[in-house]
């Protein structure tokens, strides 16, 4: 717990409202005998209250070593949890490098760092190793904290327990708002952040990110223990932390979701797809520019279906007409121009399918598991709905498809358990479904029709 003072009864009192606002005040959610009790989000309370600054007002950016070893030193002081979050500039830039990096901690206050100029941020990760992390939607923030040498050792996603908890709206503006009585405003989520410099109210906002993340953790930490769910966030928090620590892998043919490929036919065609694919990568990479803003999918998908030979005919497709698309007119045609020469043994081939095909197709190809991928979906919603869980946070559908298409020899809980676990399936998970699960494999056996009554022999009175 922090030793700040708990801002859910400090807004209240602000608000002029002395009433307990406190999960604790209004005593534990009671249990059902379907599961724990959903929370109740902050109905009858007062007015949430707009923060529009740091308690204690905007932190400069630290871009010096010298600054960054002050606050190296401020963070291995500090106690308790430290918040953290980063800011990308997805939709603008190649790379998912982090382009601010944001930390709170008790004792040691707000720091922003940019990390540009700092190359990487290993002597910061030494001093916080030892705290707890926490984090909103960890999974987005862990890759590019990564790069720069920042890896959580323990961690609490804050997003992650929201979902776990059962409520409906697990935004980082939508918890605090819930559950702290606090709003925030999103004004520059899908700012810029590559640009510099950074204005005021983009630290401010940046700040503030930060400025609840450890108070909404002890909040939904309580929630969590409430419910009985603490050990399932553990799990899943060491999951995370597991996952960020490996190195990422890449997509084998990151061409073939290209948004509308699907209108795609024929290998030719699909060829054109790809050539035009690699040809705007080239020249993202080397702008540092987001794909989508040099060519944007819409433009390959009308260039493979229309296979344009001359610039005039490929200026006038949808997506071709801006000018900075113009002046790579060369560039689109000599991918196009490879793909029309490439021999037919060098035309794409449909990757072998790693797993069950579409579901859609199941009822066609193999009615049988088709019935058997029915129940085992119902067991999980079912499941799911008695746990106030989401369905996808109670098993990977990935895993149902798989272990319905594809069940074990000799169906048991045992061996559903071991098939599951070996789809990474935490050991809270499997506890919860195994057992049903692997009733729900076991083909329903038709039931036996009784014997017809005998008819009864005429007596050969008159009628």
């Amino acid at each position: 717990m922090t030793d700040e003072p708990p801002l859910r009864r400090r807004a209240a009192r602000r608000a002029g409202d002395e009433s307990p606002t406190s999960p604790e005040a209004d005593g534990p959610s009671t249990g059902s005998p379907d599961g724990p009790a959903a929370p109740e989000p902050l109905a009858a309370g007062p007015t949430p209250l707009l923060l529009t600054a740091p308690r204690e007002g905007t932190p400069a950016p630290v871009e010096s070593p010298d600054d960054l070893a002050d606050a190296v030193a401020r963070f291995a002081g500090g106690t308790g949890p430290v918040a953290i979050d980063a800011e990308r500039a997805s939709g603008y830039r190649y790379s998912q490098r982090a382009y601010l990096v944001q930390l709170r901690r008790s004792g040691s206050g707000t720091v922003l760092i940019d990390p540009l100029p700092l190359g990487d941020l290993r002597t910061l990760d030494a001093a916080i190793a030892d705290a707890e992390w926490v984090l909103h939607a960890a999974s987005q923030d862990l890759p590019c904290l990564s790069d720069l040498g920042l890896r959580p050792r323990r961690l609490f996603d804050t997003e992650l327990a929201g979902r776990l908890a059962g409520f409906e709206r697990v935004g980082l503006a939508a918890l605090t708002e819930q559950l702290l009585g606090f709003a925030l405003e999103k004004h520059h989520s899908a700012a810029d952040w590559s640009s510099r410099p950074l204005p005021d109210s983009w630290l401010s906002y940046a700040a503030l990110d930060v400025e609840l993340l450890v108070d909404l953790r002890d909040a939904l930490a309580a929630e969590l223990i409430t419910q009985g769910k603490q050990d399932w966030a553990a799990e899943e928090f060491a999951a995370l932390v597991a996952w960020g620590a490996q190195p990422p892998r890449n997509r084998p043919d990151p061409w073939r979701r290209t948004s509308g490929i699907h209108r795609i036919r024929g290998a030719r065609a699909q060829a054109r797809v790809r050539a035009l694919w690699y040809a705007r990568d080239d020249v993202a990479a080397r702008r540092d520019s987001a794909p989508g803003r040099v060519l944007p999918d819409s433009a390959i998908v009308a260039a493979a279906e229309i296979d344009p030979k001359d610039e005039r005919t490929l200026l006038t497709l949808p997506g071709f007409g801006g000018r900075s698309v113009r002046r790579l007119a060369r560039i689109w045609l000599d991918a196009l121009d490879t793909a029309r020469g490439l021999p037919d043994d060098a035309l794409p081939t449909n990757p072998p399918i790693d797993g069950p095909p579409p579901p859609h197709r199941w009822a066609e190809r193999d009615p049988v598991a088709a019935g058997r991928l029915s129940r085992c979906r119902e067991v999980v919603t079912t499941t799911a709905g008695a746990h106030k869980l989401p369905p996808e946070n109670l098993i990977a559908p990935d895993s149902i498809r798989r272990l319905a298409w594809t069940p074990p020899e000799d169906v048991t809980p045992e061996t559903v358990s071991a098939t599951l676990r070996g789809y990474g399936a935490r050991p809270w998970q499997v506890g919860l479904i195994a057992t049903d699960l692997a009733n729900a494999l076991d083909d329903p056996k038709p039931k036996s029709k009784p014997d017809p009554e005998p008819e009864p022999e005429p007596d050969g009175s008159a009628g």
